[in-house]
């Protein structure tokens, strides 16, 4: 500070006047004003690749009412969706690298999909760069009420009883969930046929019609149901018990260990996005969403905010991806 220019020492001495809390953010502010003067020169784009009303859209909304209200510029959410968010990614892929345009994606489309997919167009290392995680969401390993199984021993034991006969729900092959339950069958011993959906909905659906009786999905989808009493929730698949189902063993108290799958979502941006704009948009989002009233908004719907940027969240996608690459090639799961 010693070397401030003038008018920066009369904004230092009011801030001293006015006390410690405005002192403490007059250098940041200082620090940062080229960032923020490049990100507020125009509006922003946040792609969702995925359908309204989902996690993915939900915490896309977030983020850009935060930047609009920070940048005092437009901040569109694009549901650009199709090809298993293959679309909208590809349209932040060839986006200008200005801190402009932002995905906001699920762990899947970073951590599995490349290797489900060697086709697909898009590389996590080559084409982005790694922005900052947002949130987690547990899993839950669930069962239509109407099945006789009060735990996750009781449904083991019930499948091996009848084999080939039960079935369980994921949104798709080589999703994180279709995934947890390849594991969960590997760790258990568990018989239990996989059926793939296009999406969240379509299964949840005939889980809660019963038509299948088992299902592996994400806290925020099933939660309205199990407090309805449609679903029974038997465990969850994270290392930690979920705080909206407190009494819901995770699968390794349940007996089952070595089934640690979270989903999780995060923003990426163009590849060749500068660092200093980078390291803005993350002390952005760390803003955004450790915001009291933003974390009880999402803890209601099953999120729980977690904050890791730049370098650190690159090194948990290329952690992830590396797990999931051997199970993927091991259990010989194709995309369809």
């Amino acid at each position: 500070m010693s070397k401030a220019m003038p008018r920066a020492s009369i904004l230092l001495r009011a801030a001293v006047l006015a006390g410690a809390v405005l002192l403490s953010f007059a250098p940041v502010a200082q620090a940062q004003s080229g960032a923020e003067k490049a990100l507020s020169a125009q509006s922003f784009s946040i792609v969702a690749p995925f359908p309204p009303g989902g996690p993915v859209d939900v915490l896309a909304r977030i983020l850009a009412a935060g930047l609009n209200e920070r940048y005092k510029q437009a901040a569109v959410v694009d549901n650009r969706t199709g090809a298993n968010g293959n679309i909208g990614i590809d349209q932040v892929k060839r986006a200008a690298p200005t801190g402009h345009t932002l995905l906001v994606v699920p762990a899947g489309n970073l951590t599995i999909n490349p290797t489900l997919m060697p086709k697909l167009g898009y590389s996590v290392d080559g084409d982005f760069a790694p922005v900052a995680s947002l949130a987690k969401a547990a899993n839950v390993l669930a069962v239509h009420p109407a099945v006789p199984a009060k735990s996750v021993a009781e449904l083991v034991a019930l499948s091996k009883a009848r084999p080939g006969t039960l079935s369980y729900a994921s949104p798709g092959v080589g999703s994180g969930l279709h995934l947890a339950g390849e594991l969960f069958k590997q760790q258990s011993g568990a018989d239990l046929l996989h059926v793939a959906y296009k999406g969240t909905t379509p299964g949840l659906n005939d889980v809660l019609g019963g038509t299948v009786p088992v299902i592996f999905g994400n806290l925020p989808a099933l939660l309205p149901h199990i407090q309805a009493g449609k679903l029974r929730p038997l465990a969850v698949t994270d290392p930690a018990r979920a705080p909206a189902l407190p009494d819901v063993p995770t699968l390794a108290e349940a007996g089952v260990p070595g089934v640690a799958v979270t989903s999780w979502y995060g923003v990426m941006a163009p590849k060749g996005t500068p660092a200093p704009v980078l390291a803005e948009l993350a002390a952005d989002i760390t803003r955004i969403f450790n915001a009291p009233a933003t974390k009880a908004q999402l803890e209601k719907l099953g999120l729980n905010v977690w904050i890791s940027t730049g370098s650190a969240f690159g090194d948990t996608i290329r952690k992830e991806a590396a797990v999931w690459a051997p199970i993927i090639k091991s259990r010989k799961i194709e995309a369809e």
